[in-house]
């Protein structure tokens, strides 16, 4: 008989209420997590998982106030009249945007913070320091700048500066959201690799659960709100198979009664090779009139090359998307589009006419651009506040039935009175999409716009987007989310070292790829079919045939 593992983290009948709302993010949550346990923590956007994970450390409710009731123990301190700050010794919470916890400028300076604070002794913080930059193999990082780092880099630095005061427990909040396909998993592989060396009890949060359920012992979903209480803690293919928006392998698996469900494309294609598919048709390339060009960009930041001669062309109802891995350029390109960056050669076309010497504010009134912070674009009291503010400053009519029309199409009518700082991080995503969109611009430049987002809230902003297209609008989407391409764009623009490496259809571009392709890409791979609906549309047809 196998001996079970001791609890390490255990909440009993926990409920929780932020300041100034009326529904509780957790209701009645009970579970019991065991030292040693690598967990999955998912849900819609707004369901509480990043509730539940500060719940673990003590940040709620210590320091974000609110209503508490139950008890949550984290190796037997009760966070409730324990410190945040003695609890810290215990877990290391990595957040999901890791400049936002960084306090130093260099990488070891970096990795010593938390343990001068703590008063160590100068002998152990070394001998911590090399341990935790060996943990995640970025000992040849140690002397470089944060700045200077790839989106990968940072998150590993981040994950190595709380493993610096060797916690019992790590807790990450959407680890991945920000990194391309293969740095994700390389961050992934290092959380396994602490896991199963050091033991290390895993809680992490997020929504492309695609990237994750191989790895993890038990998931757990939370439905969001009052309904938290009927929330799942069980093995991965258990929960999967219930939850109402698996990933697109899930998806397909349950829709063909594949039984175990597959976890992983190895597993998958001891399915899906029972299944020939034709061959995807290539969609005719659009006719519809230019709307903003960039001619032979090139940008460098000192002695390094952002931007290399980049040609980009976008055409009215036409849905692009710009990828590559971290620190390719593709922000950069954004930001040059919008007219916020000048170029050191080539130049942007807005109809025909350069953008060098038009106004920024101008622009904006026919390029809308999301940034990836939402904080940069939320600044009022009220969500509603920020539409009304956006139609004022170009000039246009107050009209409440558009904003809260804008709202619903985003899901996010019921945020309307809500202050964006109150708002989870899809939430805020999607407000921030609200503030630009309701505007109507011509041309819509979004940069990661699916990050905190749950595969259905991918769905509704692929459909509105593809919605936008249909009414005349261009739009560019900078992404690592090769499935949420999948639905919508018909154009895929690939960048590399700040160069255009190719640009093509979707089906062609990621259908060919071995990084930028889905998982029903991966599944079928050289059909040029992407998505789990392509593959169900074509079933079928192929029993028909086989009948035949």
């Amino acid at each position: 008989m196998t001996p079970s593992e001791p609890a390490i983290i255990a909440f009993k009948a926990v409920s929780y209420r932020y300041p100034d709302t009326h529904q509780p993010t957790l209701a009645h949550v009970t579970l019991t997590i065991n030292e040693g346990e690598f967990i999955l923590v998912c849900g819609p956007s707004g369901s509480g998982k990043s509730t539940l994970l500060r719940a673990i450390n003590g940040l709620v409710p210590h320091f974000y106030g609110g209503e508490w009731s139950g008890q949550a123990l984290v190796a037997d301190h009760d966070t409730r009249s324990t410190h945040p700050r003695e609890l810290a010794h215990t877990v290391g919470f990595v957040f999901q945007d890791p400049d936002a916890q960084f306090v130093v400028e260099v990488v070891e300076d970096e990795l010593a913070f938390a343990m001068e604070n703590a008063g160590l002794p100068q002998t152990l913080m070394r001998r911590r320091i090399e341990e935790a930059l060996d943990q995640v193999e970025i000992a040849h990082l140690r002397h470089r700048q944060l700045s200077t780092l790839s989106g990968g880099e940072r998150q590993r630095v981040a994950i190595a500066a709380a493993l610096t005061v060797q916690p019992r427990i790590l807790v990450l909040d959407e680890p991945t959201s920000q990194l391309d396909p293969h740095t994700a998993e390389e961050v992934l592989t290092a959380l396994q690799k602490l896991n199963a060396d050091l033991g290390l009890t895993i809680v992490l949060s997020e929504h492309r659960l695609e990237r994750v359920v191989q790895y993890v012992d038990r998931i757990l979903w939370l439905p969001g709100g009052a309904a938290n209480r009927s929330f799942r803690l069980d093995t991965p293919r258990s929960v999967l198979a219930q939850m109402p928006e698996p990933p697109p392998l899930s998806a397909l698996g349950r829709a063909l009664d594949w039984h175990p469900l597959p976890l992983t494309i190895k597993e998958g294609r001891r399915w899906s090779r029972a299944l020939t598919l034709p061959p995807a048709a290539q969609p005719e390339p659009a006719s519809q009139a230019l709307l903003l060009e960039a001619r032979k960009l090139s940008k460098s930041y000192g002695h390094v090359p952002a931007l290399r001669g980049v040609d980009l062309r976008l055409h009215a109802g036409e849905i692009v998307a710009l990828m590559g891995r971290n620190g390719s350029g593709k922000t950069t390109l954004l930001r040059h589009l919008v007219g916020l960056q000048q170029p050191d050669s080539g130049q942007v076309q807005l109809h025909g006419r350069s953008i060098s010497k038009q106004p920024v504010e101008e622009l904006a009134k026919t390029i809308g651009y999301v940034p990836q912070n939402p904080g940069d674009l939320l600044f009022h009291t009220t969500l509603i506040e920020e539409l009304e503010f956006t139609l004022r400053n170009h000039g246009l009519p107050l009209d409440h039935a558009h904003i809260q029309q804008t709202l619903a199409e985003l899901g996010i009518g019921h945020c309307a009175m809500r202050h964006p700082r109150d708002l989870s991080g899809g939430e805020a995503g999607r407000a921030a999409l609200a503030a630009i969109l309701v505007a109507q611009p011509r041309i819509l430049l979004l940069d990661e716009p699916t990050r905190g987002l749950d595969y259905a809230a991918k769905q509704m902003l692929a459909d509105l987007l593809k919605v936008q297209a249909e009414h005349g609008r261009a739009v560019l989407v900078v992404t690592h989310d090769v499935e949420f391409v999948a639905l919508c764009a018909q154009h895929v623009v690939l960048l590399g070292e700040g160069e255009v490496v190719v640009t093509g259809s979707t089906a062609s571009v990621l259908g060919d790829s071995l990084l930028f392709s889905t998982q029903v890409g991966k599944l079928f791979p050289g059909s040029g079919w992407l998505t789990v609906a392509e593959v169900l549309a074509q079933l079928p047809m192929l029993a028909a045939r086989d009948q035949a």
